[in-house]
């Protein structure tokens, strides 16, 4: 994958749904529902705010939980990813 996301952007792989349920029901794949967890592959450089640049709280490599309805999905290679705005990370997974 060759993408760098501009200003507070950032590249997401997402976490595999889950195959079964905590009580051990196998999901069909039409019942899965997308985790809204994954892992950054890439950043931006950050946001201007009156004229200063406001750096990324994420960088790469880190496990993030965003929200269910930000960003946009894309395929590339075959692989599906996310790109979400850094407001929409609600928080890094330590």
């Amino acid at each position: 994958m060759n993408l760098k996301p501009l200003g507070d952007r950032v590249i997401i792989k997402q976490d595999e749904a889950e195959e079964t349920t905590a009580s051990g029901l196998i999901l069909t794949s039409n019942s899965k529902e997308k985790p809204q967890r994954g892992e950054v592959i890439a950043a931006g450089e950050g946001k201007y705010s009156h004229g200063e640049l406001i750096p990324m709280p994420v960088k790469v490599g880190d496990k993030v939980i965003y929200g269910k309805y930000g960003g946009q999905e894309i395929t590339v290679d075959g692989e599906e990813f996310m790109i979400l705005r850094a407001e929409d990370i609600y928080a890094v997974v330590e």
